[in-house]
C-alpha cells in the first residue's frame, strides 16, 4: 500500500508471433496451483461478502480478499463515506482501516469478530476461501491512539516502533530508510521485538481459527529481509521466518502453514529486492500492471511488452492485477480507465498460463467523473466482477489448467490471442472501435462460436477471422 493520509489526492491485421520468455531463474513447485482467481472485495464489510459469496464462487473466485480486519484508528467521528472532503455530509475515509491501533478482530468499519466467522463459514460452504490483508508494519497516524493492550503486550509504548520509526522515510530506495522508517507519516512498527511478534501470531492464528486461508501482507517491502539492515533496536531480521511459520517464536508458530496463501505487496522499484522476496512467498507483479494499463490506455497492444511478467520472479510466484486499490485510489491513476478497457485487461491475464489474477471491485456507482460513486464503505462493489466476460474469463483460466501458452498479438496492436494448447482461445479487442481481425491459431479448421456473445469465428489454414467489438473480449473452446 501506498498512500499519503495527510495529503491524499485522490480492418484485418496480420500478425507477429511472440515468443514467451519469462527471464527468471526460479522454479515453480510441482503442485503449485496454476489457475487460481482472487476477487478483492475492496471496502465490502464481512457481512456484505457473506451475502454475495454465492455469487462470487458462481463467478469462478477460488479467493475473496477482505480489506484489514484488525481494530483501526476512528477517523471523521466514525464516518462511513469511502472518502470525503472538509465540510462534506458525509464524512469518512477508506484508508482509516490501514492505520491499526491494535492487532485484534474486528473494526467498526467492515464489522466485529463474529461477522468475520459468519463470513468465513460462508465462504466454506461455498468452496472460497478467505484472503485477509494484514499490517504489522506501522501503526495509525495517531500513534497515542494505539490501545493499551497492544502497548502492555510489548513492553510499553516505546517499544512498540523501531529506533528510527518516527523519521520520515526521504529515499524509498535506501533499504535502512525503508525498512525501518516512519511511510507517510505511519510510525513504524519493531517487527523484529519478540515480544510484538508473539502477539502478532496470535491475532494471525485467530484469523486462521475463525476460517481465514490467506494473507495479503500491506508494505511488505517496508518489513526487513534477513539481508537488509538492522535497526538499533533488533537483534536479527527474522519476522519473515514466523510470520510464514519458519520459525516459532516462543513456542508459537503460524497455524496450518501448508494450507494458507500468502502474498506480499512488494511494489517493484529499484533496490527493492523483489527477488528476495519471491524467494519466500508470493509477491506482487505491480509494473505488469503498469505496462498493461498502458497498453490499454494507448488503445494498442503493442506499446507494452505485455509477454514478458516483468519481474524476476517465476510466474506462479506472482499476483497479478489490472488495477489495485492502491493504483485506484492513490492519485487515481486507473481511475479513469473505463469498466470495458478493464474487462479487456482482465481477460489477457486469467487467460494466461501463470500468476494468480486479483479483480479489484470498484465502488458501486463509480463512473470515470466520480470514482467513489454511492461512496460507502461497507456497500458491495459495482456488477463487473460478475460481468459475463469476466465470468467467462475465470471460467476459461480454470479449464485451460496445464495447457502452454502462446500470445498473438495483431501487427497494428489492435487485439490479442491468448492460445491455450489446442484447447482454447481468448481474443482480446484493445481497439476503441468495431475490428476484423485474421490471427494465426492453433484451432483446427472450422466454424466456432465464443462463449460471450454468441460471436461466429472461422478457422481456416491455421488462421482465425472474426468481427470484434470496441474492447470486447471473446472465449472459445475447441470442439
Amino acid at each position: 500500500m501506498k498512500f499519503i493520509p495527510l495529503l491524499f489526492s485522490v480492418a484485418a491485421a496480420s500478425l507477429s508471433m511472440q515468443s514467451c520468455s519469462h527471464g527468471n531463474n526460479q522454479q515453480p513447485s510441482a503442485d503449485a496451483p496454476r489457475d487460481e482467481v482472487i476477487l478483492h472485495a475492496w471496502s465490502w464489510s464481512f457481512d456484505t461478502i457473506a451475502a454475495n459469496m454465492q455469487r462470487i464462487a458462481e463467478a469462478g473466485y477460488d479467493y475473496v480478499q477482505t480489506s484489514p480486519a484488525q481494530a483501526c484508528f476512528i477517523g471523521d467521528n466514525g464516518g462511513m463515506a469511502l472518502y470525503s472532503n472538509e465540510g462534506d455530509s458525509v464524512m469518512g475515509k477508506w484508508y482509516f482501516y490501514y492505520q491499526p491501533t491494535d492487532w485484534t478482530v474486528g473494526n467498526y468499519m467492515l464489522g466485529d469478530r463474529e461477522s468475520f466467522k459468519a463470513m468465513c463459514d460462508s465462504a466454506r460452504a461455498y468452496g472460497v476461501r478467505v484472503i485477509v490483508d494484514v499490517l504489522p508494519n506501522h501503526t495509525a497516524v495517531d500513534h497515542t491512539a494505539v490501545l493499551p493492550g497492544l502497548d502492555n503486550a510489548v513492553g510499553g509504548h516505546e517499544n512498540l516502533f523501531h529506533a528510527n520509526g518516527f523519521t520520515d522515510i526521504t529515499d524509498y530506495n535506501d533499504r535502512m530508510q525503508c525498512t525501518t522508517g516512519k511511510m507517510g507519516g505511519l510510525p513504524d512498527v519493531n517487527t523484529e521485538n519478540p515480544d510484538f511478534q508473539y502477539y502478532y501470531m496470535q491475532y494471525v492464528n485467530d484469523l486462521i481459527a475463525l476460517g481465514a486461508r490467506g494473507f495479503r501482507y500491506d508494505t511488505a517491502k517496508h518489513i526487513g529481509l534477513p539481508s537488509d539492515p538492522l535497526d538499533p533496536k533488533a537483534e536479527q531480521n527474522d519476522f519473515w521466518d514466523i510470520a510464514l511459520g519458519h520459525k516459532d517464536i516462543r513456542g508459537l508458530s503460524l497455524s496450518m502453514p501448508d494450507s494458507l496463501f500468502i502474498y506480499g505487496e512488494v511494489l517493484q522499484d529499484r533496490n527493492v529486492k523483489e527477488d528476495e522476496y519471491a524467494e519466500i512467498m508470493s509477491v506482487t507483479a505491480s509494473n505488469y500492471g503498469h505496462e498493461l494499463r498502458k497498453a490499454l490506455v494507448e488503445n494498442d497492444a503493442k506499446a507494452s511488452d505485455l509477454v514478458s511478467w516483468h519481474h524476476l520472479a517465476d510466474p506462479s510466484r506472482l499476483v497479478t492485477w489490472v488495477e489495485s486499490h492502491d493504483t485506484y485510489c492513490n492519485q487515481h491513476e486507473s481511475a479513469d480507465i473505463p469498466d470495458e478497457e478493464i474487462r479487456a485487461g482482465w481477460t489477457l491475464l486469467a487467460a494466461r498460463d501463470g500468476g494468480r489474477p486479483l479483480f479489484f471491485s470498484r465502488p458501486a456507482g463509480s463512473t470515470r467523473e466520480n470514482y467513489w460513486g454511492n461512496n460507502r464503505i461497507g456497500a458491495r462493489g459495482n456488477d463487473e466482477f460478475f460481468h459475463p466476460e469476466v465470468v467467462a474469463a475465470n471460467r476459461f483460466r480454470h479449464d485451460m489448467t496445464g495447457q502452454p501458452e502462446e500470445i498473438v498479438i495483431a501487427q497494428d496492436g489492435s487485439a490479442v490471442e491468448v492460445a491455450r494448447g489446442q484447447k482454447g482461445i481468448a481474443l482480446i479487442s484493445f481497439s476503441p472501435e468495431q475490428i476484423s481481425v485474421t490471427l494465426d491459431t492453433p484451432l483446427a479448421d472450422g466454424t466456432y462460436t465464443d462463449k460471450v456473445h454468441g460471436s461466429t469465428f472461422t478457422v481456416a489454414d491455421g488462421k482465425i477471422s472474426g468481427e470484434l467489438a470496441p474492447h470486447a473480449s471473446y472465449i472459445i473452446y475447441a470442439e
